[in-house]
């Protein structure tokens, strides 16, 4: 994708239709290793994976209960899977509610380096071989493209898309798109940032500015509540409360505060490409008492997750 190209990206919520142009700024997940070192940080310093597995263990098994209709086999797509260490924890769940079925699993991801620790972390655990792992090494859009060229026909039991809706340009056709996939009785959940707390924060009052990379946009589970309400769409929704320790932020020419930043913002660099407008602005909001916490000589970012189930299309 040109990242000087011009994107328009119109988000459904009614006080939301102004369309967003490009800027200077080039999207992180243009540099996949800073990409990756700025997520493994994110993940050292943020609880999020940890409220995720609390939604997996205590919320997770009511769900899939109902789904499968009795049958024998199951179909699932894991959208974003990252290095798959909440997806599997999702299919360990699944597997205890439906111990006798065996699993197709469709695994969705573009980053090659991450589908590889996915691929290393399935190879350490015989015991999942009630599953079958097929590897797709493309985004959301391409296996859309990909599953319509070829006709298939087969449907799915179970999708998830975890934290990856910010690098769609269709934000409606995707979700209904992997709607549609859904056989009888099956659950589509997709978790993203919520528009409470300060990541909604930072979305709202910076779209325009951090969102026209042309890659990556500001999308919070509002634009996703707003979209389903308007198509009429009944759906399931739970809050992840979480934090992140972001004080290097806040230092400069920190190499972690700056990586930080760079996720915070989805931008390339971003203490250094910004404009210092920008940049004192987004820092201002960070450690503004709606965003954060302090805790002794730490500043904690305090933000939610929100995970959305959607059944079959009626």
């Amino acid at each position: 994708m040109n990242p000087n190209k011009i994107h328009r990206f119109i988000f459904y919520c009614p006080d939301r239709f102004e369309p967003i142009m490009a800027s200077p700024l080039m999207s992180l997940v243009h540099d996949d290793d800073r990409y990756q070192k700025s997520f493994q940080l994110f993940l050292e310093r943020s609880s999020e994976h940890q409220c995720m597995k609390d939604f997996i263990h205590n919320k997770l098994p009511h769900i899939l209960a109902s789904i499968g209709d009795g049958k024998s086999h199951l179909n699932v797509i894991e959208v974003g899977s990252g290095a798959g260490d909440i997806d599997l924890e999702m299919l360990s769940e699944l597997h205890k509610k439906h111990p006798e079925v065996t699993i197709d699993n469709e695994v969705v991801e573009p980053s090659s380096q991450q589908l590889h620790h996915y691929q290393v972390l399935v190879s350490q655990k015989p015991e999942l071989n009630y599953t079958k792992f097929t590897w797709n090494k493309m985004t959301a859009s391409e296996f859309e493209e990909n599953w319509k060229q070829k006709k298939m026909t087969k449907k799915a039991d179970f999708v998830h898309m975890i934290q990856m809706l910010y690098y769609v340009k269709d934000l409606g056709a995707t979700i209904s798109f992997f709607q549609s996939l859904l056989d009888k009785n099956g659950k589509l959940i997709i978790t993203l940032v919520s528009d409470k707390g300060g990541w909604g924060k930072l979305c709202q009052k910076y779209r325009n500015q951090l969102c026209s990379t042309g890659i990556s946009y500001c999308v919070t589970t509002r634009d996703i509540r707003c979209f389903l309400d308007s198509k009429g769409v009944s759906y399931q929704s739970f809050d992840l409360p979480s934090h992140m320790d972001i004080t290097e932020c806040f230092t400069e020419g920190d190499e972690k505060g700056e990586l930080l930043l760079d996720f915070l913002t989805e931008v390339l660099d971003f203490s250094k490409t910004a404009s210092p407008e920008l940049k004192a602005g987004v820092l201002e909001l960070l450690r503004h008492p709606d965003c954060s916490s302090r805790s002794e000589d730490r500043v904690v970012f305090i933000y939610n997750l929100e995970a959305i189930v959607i059944d079959e299309p009626t």
